[in-house]
């Protein structure tokens, strides 16, 4: 039986550690096993961590971020696969036996899987991510400049080799997040992507409000363009270097674009709105038009809901910005 690893990082969040823990163990897999990554909390995380004692393994690292824990993480484990699981997140029981079945029939560098939408408190929202299925070679169209639908880190079940030839990545400076980039889009250069089309765990949004702009829990809104196109940058050059590979100097990814329409449009004056519109939007638009992960009918939907942006309304711009940014915005506008 091919074996696999859950590994969770965490990093001062005792609220959740325990319930993602607990998800981790409970698989209905028989070789699945838990390692947990601290990365220096200075909350009641280790506690919690050694409560388990030999029922997981564990590593208490100083503070370096979630790059860095990815790096020990991927060059110390003995498994062929592994699970990185966020340690606010859950995996379904049958997360592990399902993603397995798929390796044993295949070589894929990666085994992808839906996540539900959870609030803080870990109730359902109605949501999930993401709401397109990538093509099995991904690597082509990433060749290409286009970044795949993808779930957040804890949806994604890697090939552990392939994954070494993305790893170890740079810790130093400003990168010491976003590890999750070069391991979802990284490995996509060593191999094809399979996809579970079923939600196989839960993804905790601690700002779950369909009246906000932000979802998810990483960098904000403004400071998400910036992220990714660093990371984007050292990706190119880890390819280039490891893989003898040429990524284009720029990526296509309307998640990446809708950042960057929300934190010019938001709340923005009419003429501000008309301006960007006019002057910045190419990025964002061609995101639209050309996503081959996309149906017709929905770029359509979404350019003329953009395009209500430029009415001389504030209240119904701002209240379109939030529906195509936020998946919570639209479940709340079709219960009303």
């Amino acid at each position: 039986m091919n074996q696999i690893t859950v590994v969770i990082c965490n990093y001062n969040y005792e609220h959740y550690l325990a319930a993602s823990i607990d998800s981790a163990l409970a698989q209905d897999y028989p070789g699945t096993t838990v390692l947990v990554i601290d990365d220096g909390s200075t909350d009641g995380s280790r506690a919690i961590i050694e409560q388990y004692g030999n029922r997981i393994s564990s590593v208490f690292k100083r503070n370096g971020g979630q790059v860095s824990a990815y790096n020990y993480a991927i060059e110390a484990l003995e498994t062929e696969f592994v699970i990185f699981l966020d340690s606010d997140d859950v995996l379904y029981p049958s997360a592990v036996s399902e993603v397995m079945r798929l390796f044993a029939h295949g070589k894929w560098a990666k085994v992808q899987f839906r996540l539900d939408v959870m609030d803080g408190a870990g109730m359902p929202t109605g949501a999930y991510v993401p709401h397109s299925e990538p093509p099995a070679d991904c690597g082509i169209l990433l060749m290409g400049g286009w970044l795949y639908p993808s779930p957040p880190a804890s949806g994604n079940a890697y090939r552990v080799s392939a994954l070494r030839r993305i790893f170890p990545v740079p810790e130093e400076g400003v990168n010491l997040y976003g590890a999750d980039f070069y391991a979802i889009y990284g490995v996509a250069l060593s191999g094809p992507i399979a996809t579970v089309p079923k939600s196989l765990g839960g993804y905790r949004v601690h700002n779950a409000d369909g009246a906000t702009v932000s979802f998810a829990n990483s960098e904000q809104i403004n400071k998400a363009p910036r992220a990714f196109n660093m990371r984007w940058a050292i990706l190119r050059n880890i390819a280039r270097v490891r893989l003898q590979l040429e990524l284009p100097p720029t990526f296509h990814d309307f998640s990446h674009e809708k950042a960057s329409f929300c934190s010019s449009v938001y709340h923005a004056t009419f003429l501000t709105r008309w301006r960007w519109m006019l002057h910045d939007s190419r990025g964002y638009l061609h995101a639209i038009v050309a996503n081959p992960f996309w149906s017709v009918k929905k770029k359509l939907a979404t350019l003329m809901l953009s395009s209500l942006c430029l009415v001389p309304c504030s209240p119904l711009s701002d209240f379109v910005v939030r529906y195509i940014s936020n998946p919570l915005a639209r479940r709340r506008a079709a219960g009303r």
